[in-house]
């Protein structure tokens, strides 16, 4: 039985390097020979030709780096790498809370400084050698720290916590983890902003002027009850341009970054913001908040309905059920199920975004919301053109093809 099992997590890890692989390979190989004519003035014929090696670039780097991931994790399973360090730290230390801690603190530790050499080349070889790195190696080495401290601290609290209510209350220790991990959620969708962000960037409120103003106007013509509208210095990382809302009730906050400011005219940016307002009026942010709380309790329940079971455990190396290997392979097996909840999520995502670049368009200008989207790809170097396949799996949002014909549709 436990062959069988580890045959079975070798199986699905696998089988997902795979599927994966394939949707890049024919995504990387998917072009047309004319640009559709909603597309034909985004780049000129160099541009063009820059996007498509961008793509094929990362493509390859994304097949290096996930094929040493799943080499790691299959060998990691094969020889029982995980049982081997359950049973070197429990002949270390008594507590079963700190066993739990420093596996997970060990794996998180080794698998984060394995993936340095290829953060470093993504950053400081591809996106530099396309324009879009700004991350000084003080900074990198600052976010890595932080990022550290933030794992210690979030991840380990979260952890602890778990682990004690398993430990407490036994098999219905699910419905008490899920009420924490939906407290959790929600105290990080209020807070967020105010609490993570300000490790990493500076923020500020966005000046008087005319952009100010019109963000201002346009929120109380919608009846949006804004906080305030902040300013991020996102081009300390990169050039590429963002823009979201945060916050539940009287939390509200819109944070621009700065190369967005730089990048699109004042109506295009009130276009963007358009549609990030109407996710809020169309509630699909509270929609997808609750979702995740759904999908976190199904996980929860069964994760509890087989982590007790010691053959998942042996699977792994150790000798007898344990909740910290347990969540190992649980974490594998969920994957195929993960998968498939993303393929539902992704759709209803895209649908919502149809829904909201028609709120922008009905209460600002499709025409601007276009415009903007056009600068957005162009200054990314995004793929005009994935396969069909590739967007079914992976994009949480429709093509800019789709988007725009939807607009002009409605408009």
């Amino acid at each position: 039985m436990t062959q069988l099992i580890l045959g079975v997590l070798l199986f699905i890890v696998l089988g997902g390097f795979l599927l994966e692989r394939w949707l890049d390979y024919i995504n990387m190989k998917h072009t047309v020979p004319v640009l559709p004519g909603e597309l034909d003035d985004i780049y000129d014929k160099d541009e063009y030709r820059k996007s498509q090696l961008y793509k094929k670039v990362n493509t390859k780097f994304s097949f290096i780096t996930s094929t040493f991931s799943v080499l790691l994790l299959s060998l990691a399973l094969t020889l029982g790498i995980f049982g081997l360090l359950d049973q070197y730290l429990s002949s270390r230390v008594d507590s079963y809370y700190l066993l739990v801690l420093l596996f997970f603190g060990v794996l998180a530790f080794v698998s984060d400084i394995l993936s340095v050499p290829f953060e470093v080349y993504d950053t400081f070889k591809i996106e530099e050698k396309y324009g879009f790195n700004r991350t000084t190696p003080v900074t990198y080495v600052a976010d890595k720290l932080k990022g550290w401290l933030l794992m210690i601290i979030l991840g380990g609290g979260l952890l602890l916590l778990i682990t004690w209510l398993y430990h407490v209350t036994g098999k219905y220790f699910w419905i008490l983890a899920w009420g924490a991990l939906t407290v959790f959620s929600i105290f990080m969708n209020m807070f967020y902003s105010n609490l993570i962000v300000p490790l990493f960037n500076k923020q500020r409120p966005l000046e008087e002027g005319e952009l100010r103003q019109s963000i201002e106007n346009f929120a109380r013509q919608t009846g949006y009850n804004l906080a305030n509208v902040y300013v991020i210095d996102g081009s300390k990382r990169s050039s590429k341009a963002n823009a979201y809302f945060t916050g539940l009730g009287p939390k509200k906050r819109i944070v621009l970054y700065d190369t967005l400011i730089n990048d699109l005219q004042v109506d295009e940016i009130i276009a963007v913001l358009a549609h990030e307002i109407g996710h809020y009026k169309k509630k699909h942010s509270l929609q997808g908040l609750i979702a995740g709380i759904v999908q976190t309790g199904i996980m929860l329940f069964l994760f509890s309905l087989f982590v007790a079971i010691p053959e998942f455990s042996r699977a792994l190396g150790g000798s007898e059920a344990s909740f910290h290997l347990g969540l190992i392979a649980f974490s594998i097996i969920y994957s195929p199920v993960s998968m498939i909840i993303g393929l539902l999520t992704n759709y209803i995502s895209r649908k919502n975004e149809y829904e909201a670049d028609a709120y922008a368009s009905d209460h600002y200008n499709a025409d601007a919301l276009i415009s903007g989207l056009k600068k957005l790809t162009r200054n990314n170097l995004s793929n005009l053109t994935p396969h069909p396949l590739y967007v079914f799996f992976n994009y949480s949002h429709p093509t800019l093809l789709q988007r725009i014909r939807h607009l002009k549709q409605d408009h």
